[in-house]
């Protein structure tokens, strides 16, 4: 029997970035430890309820930040979001700003990535199984929305749309790829949200991020150069806004999606499934199970 299909109630998953490390006011609260076909997540999953619905969380580092940005397993932690019934996911990101006019402390919620990661497996498909999702559009608007108000409603200055753009880390840019970076029209910089944001549409949920702006990298004559001290100091403080404002968008998550986010999958899989190999399929049924029934040899779609 496919793991999804006795999947638990659907709920709202949420990533923590760098200082966010636990989630407050969830009742019930279970940690989950979680084998994946993929290798191990970065952390044990929060599993509880907030307001009525159901939340999953993961320290993305792990508890007390034990991983750099390329040795997070981000298979792995998708993987085990959609098997715990994660439907929508909020990524809680810490960025430096690439714009005069987002200023450190503020929220900005993008719309479009920019992957320049180098060395990092990017897709649950590949060895005999040929996927390609669409990705134009990589945020649900609809998620991004409610982030968004619940952001202004705490208070702070919110940013809507704009293209981050992540980098391999764990080095902070130099000056000369900062300015270029500007010259490229990028919003905010970032180590984490690729390709997090390509599996989360592979794994067919609602994915969009919260990004709270800590410096301005190094490009900003007239601010300092971006050093671990001033994006701890600045860090601490947007963590309290982000804990505010997960308790506000948590309820108002959309539980269904007009954008097409459950069904990236419905037409992306070009390989005849007659070839497919059969440990592959398997591996692969927690995405598969709904188009190609492991039971049967012949596609069915939808």
């Amino acid at each position: 029997m496919s793991p999804m299909r006795s999947a638990p109630e659907p709920a709202v998953g949420v990533i923590g970035g760098s200082g966010l490390y636990e989630m407050a006011g969830l009742e019930d609260v279970r940690w989950v430890k979680l084998k994946t076909p993929f290798g191990d997540p970065s952390d044990a999953y929060c599993t509880g309820r907030f307001a009525g619905r159901r939340v999953i969380f993961l320290p993305r580092h792990g508890r007390r930040h034990r991983l750099m940005p390329s040795e997070l397993n981000y298979r792995a932690n998708i993987y085990g979001m959609k098997k715990l019934g994660a439907r929508a996911l909020l990524s809680i990101s810490a960025v430096g700003s690439m714009k005069e006019d987002i200023h450190p402390l503020e929220l900005v919620v993008p719309d479009q990535f920019y992957d320049h990661t180098r060395r990092r497996v990017s897709s649950f498909f590949g060895e005999g199984i040929v996927a390609h999702v669409g990705m134009a559009h990589p945020v649900c608007a609809g998620v991004a929305a409610a982030l968004a108000h619940a952001g202004s409603d705490v208070g702070a200055r919110v940013h809507r749309g704009g293209t981050y753009i992540c980098i391999e880390g764990p080095h902070f840019s130099t000056k000369g790829e900062s300015e270029v970076y500007r010259r490229w029209g990028m919003s905010v910089i970032g180590m984490t949200n690729m390709p997090e944001a390509k599996l989360a549409r592979e794994a067919e949920m609602c994915y969009a991020t919260l990004a709270l702006v800590t410096d301005y990298d190094v490009w900003h004559e007239e601010h300092d150069v971006v050093s671990v001290e001033g994006v701890v100091a600045n860090l601490m403080k947007n963590v309290a806004t982000a804990k505010e404002v997960l308790r506000r968008v948590i309820p108002s998550v959309p539980a269904s999606c007009g954008q097409g986010c459950p069904d990236s999958l419905r037409n992306a899989v070009i390989t005849d499934p007659r070839a497919f190999p059969p440990n592959i399929r398997k591996r692969l049924d927690f995405l598969l199970g709904r188009y190609f029934p492991a039971n049967t040899k012949g596609p069915r779609r939808g």
